[in-house]
């Protein structure tokens, strides 16, 4: 195993990677800067495109362009023009929450959920986006939405509000989107660290970037705990699997804290790594059908 930084940008808040295995291309953004970035397997031809507010997550769609999860509420991107065009936004009433992560599931919805600002109020929820663009409400009471990610068969369905101090399983309907018998997943140690981005690989096993405490963890079916791979920076964001064979995982990172409690890191703050050699492969990452 050898971890490299892949591309260096000094993303504040990087977040999100998404390989396509169409494009054979990685995004990924930055959360507080308002910014979608793109890069070959290999870190070359990078390109980015802002965004009008904070974005949580994106997701390509099946025609084309992408969905992007912004502060007020989901948005359409081109990115022929770079312009963006709101679609819905389920929280008006909410002005110190924002969209956080998301993913799309395997029949091409994209869930994502909400998330208080401070980080200290269950006052988020989970939201799911339907190819015709309509929003339905899946869970609510969260602090901080992130992780959401499936089994391979997309009957399981993770997630995680990042300071409760576990991930959730979810029975998960694939032909209605729908979730039923939350239950425990798994649980990590009160060491300052937080459950934060995460994604399955094909052998149904979970990874999870635990964010401030600077480890990725693979977590097997069953919650147990089968490795850890300490980073070279603490504020780890999120995890995918890419490149040509689904073999290398991308990590991204922030560069600057959104609240003063949390720790620093070093030079190589907000970089893009990639681990090498793991001998596991991803599973392909689904397009928003709509």
């Amino acid at each position: 195993m050898r971890i490299d930084v892949l591309v260096d940008v000094k993303t504040t808040l990087g977040e999100g990677p998404l390989w396509d295995v169409e494009e054979e291309r990685l995004y990924w953004i930055d959360s507080f800067d308002g910014r979608v970035f793109r890069c070959t397997a290999d870190g070359r031809e990078v390109r980015a495109w802002d965004v009008p507010q904070k974005i949580g997550s994106m997701c390509l769609r099946k025609n084309g362009g992408a969905i992007v999860s912004l502060a007020r509420g989901f948005h359409a991107l081109d990115f022929k023009t770079g312009d963006v065009s709101p679609i819905h936004d389920p929280e008006p009433d909410k002005p110190n929450n924002r969209l956080n992560d998301g993913k799309v599931d395997k029949e091409g919805r994209f869930v994502a959920g909400s998330m208080d600002t401070m980080e200290d109020g269950p006052n988020g929820a989970l939201y799911s986006l339907a190819s015709d663009l309509t929003v339905t409400k899946i869970d609510t009471g969260i602090i901080v939405s992130n992780g959401p990610c499936w089994s391979p068969d997309g009957r399981i369905f993770y997630f995680t509000d990042t300071w409760s101090g576990e991930i959730s399983a979810y029975d998960y309907d694939p032909k209605t989107g729908r979730v039923s018998n939350k239950r425990t997943f798994c649980t990590r140690p009160k060491d300052g660290g937080g459950f934060d981005g995460a994604t399955v690989d094909a052998e149904g096993c979970v990874w999870s970037a635990q964010v401030y405490v600077g480890k990725i963890v693979r977590y097997r079916p069953d919650g147990s705990i089968e490795r850890v791979i300490e980073m070279p920076v603490k504020k780890v964001t999120s995890v995918m699997f890419g490149g040509a064979n689904l073999d290398i995982l991308f990590v991204t990172s922030m560069a600057k804290p959104p609240l003063p409690r949390f720790p620093g890191d070093g030079v190589l703050r907000g970089s893009l790594f990639a681990i090498r050699d793991l001998g596991i492969r991803g599973v392909p990452e689904t397009r928003f059908a709509g």
